[in-house]
């Protein structure tokens, strides 16, 4: 076991921080606070849609909505630049019900004057939809999302009796930025991170995209004493199905439940 210290618990601790870089700010100075080297390699780039006429056809006819469901920050966000644009005033959003899919989200709806009526007991989509299933049917509901998620929501409310509106609002890509640093950084026996963080399956998708046939895990040098520290069991599957193994997983699929996972699991550690 390591030796604890209470101040500064993360103390030698090399962690790979794989967020947007707009995003990445608080993860670090969280972990740094705990005495971790932060290495900050963006493994998603957030970026706008094609188009935002589906979107902008929700917000000008926004009335009919029963329901509105916002599954990140990067949605809430996305969504309140074309409510500005479009002049879309908050009295003409009271009306809807909210439902965020976790704390994160639901203080980036707050912060812009709207009440969230809903937030899951899990911070899951699978969670969102028994927390809504009996809520919604009959209801209108738009869906504000990613390009490309999971569709476990829209099919199983639909399901349920609700008409459903996939609406998207931003799209995730892979920041080629990335690749020659991350790259690097995994071969270096010296310099390799102790753990790499997944904040979302995408995160994970791209990781393995920007190191490419180095990433197979049967050539096993470039994760060697490095383990792989999951916010929640959707990440951690997506992960196990890329062939790479989940060492940490988040009991609160949160960033402080990712970062408590990882002291927790560092202590577990022998010294080095």
């Amino acid at each position: 076991m390591r030796k604890p210290n209470e101040n500064h618990p993360l103390a030698g601790t090399r962690i790979l921080v794989g967020r947007a870089r707009h995003q990445a700010g608080s993860l670090s100075t969280s972990l740094r606070g705990l005495g971790a080297s932060v290495i900050e390699i963006p493994f998603i780039e957030i970026r706008k849609p094609q188009s935002y006429q589906p979107l902008d056809n929700a917000l000008k006819n926004i009335e009919r909505y029963d329901w509105l469901i916002l599954t990140s920050a990067n949605g809430v966000e996305a969504l309140w630049k074309r409510v500005r644009k479009l002049r879309i005033t908050r009295r003409m959003l009271k009306h809807l019900r909210i439902a965020a899919i976790g704390p994160a989200t639901k203080n980036a709806i707050v912060k812009h004057g709207l009440k969230v009526k809903m937030v899951p007991e899990e911070y899951v989509a699978e969670s969102v939809v028994k927390g809504l299933r009996d809520q919604t049917k009959g209801k209108r509901v738009a869906l504000i999302r990613a390009k490309v998620a999971r569709d476990v929501i829209p099919e199983e409310l639909r399901r349920a009796g609700a008409e459903v509106d996939v609406i998207e609002a931003y799209e995730t890509v892979v920041p080629e930025k990335s690749r020659t640093r991350l790259s690097a950084l995994m071969k270096s026996a010296t310099g390799r991170p102790h753990v790499v963080t997944f904040t979302s399956s995408s995160t994970a998708k791209n990781f393995a995209e920007l190191l490419g046939n180095d990433a197979d895990p049967r050539k096993g040098s470039l994760f060697r004493n490095v383990q792989f520290a999951s916010i929640g069991p959707v990440t951690s599957a997506t992960l196990r199905e890329l062939q790479m193994p989940v060492a940490i997983e988040a009991r609160e699929y949160t960033m402080a439940g990712l970062i408590r996972a990882i002291v927790l699991a560092r202590y577990a550690e022998p010294s080095t």
